[in-house]
């Protein structure tokens, strides 16, 4: 499997997960001149709309998944998510979270509130 092919069955996996655990998915692979983003899903529990990462890593060689999501990779995130409320005229005060799902191998991590805005 290629790393594309790879990532998206990943992110099918985090997908999947979020549906059994009472998410709404809305939309997958948003991208903007700014970055992309995996996953957005409502929070249907908490009423939060989530700006979900997904990593993914086999092996520990270069460190465990949330590692890679990184200061740098933080603000692009941000950045987009503001992008994606604009462009779907969302407004800035609904309540909004940044979340990761990692699989280390094959062990799935979901991490709510990875980063603050």
């Amino acid at each position: 499997m290629n790393k594309r092919q790879l990532g998206k069955k990943y992110e099918n996996l985090a997908c999947d997960y979020l549906k059994n655990n009472n998410y709404e998915l809305l939309d997958k692979n948003f991208q903007s001149k700014t970055g992309e983003i995996d996953i957005i899903a409502k929070d249907l529990k908490e009423d939060y709309l989530c700006f979900i990462e997904v990593k993914f890593r086999n092996t520990t060689d270069f460190g465990r998944a949330i590692e890679a999501v990184d200061k740098r990779k933080q603000n692009k995130i941000i950045n987009t998510s503001k992008m994606y409320l604009l462009e779907n005229n969302i407004s800035f005060d609904i309540p909004i979270r940044y979340d990761v799902i990692c699989f280390d191998d094959e062990e799935l991590t979901y991490i709510k509130n990875a980063f603050p805005m």
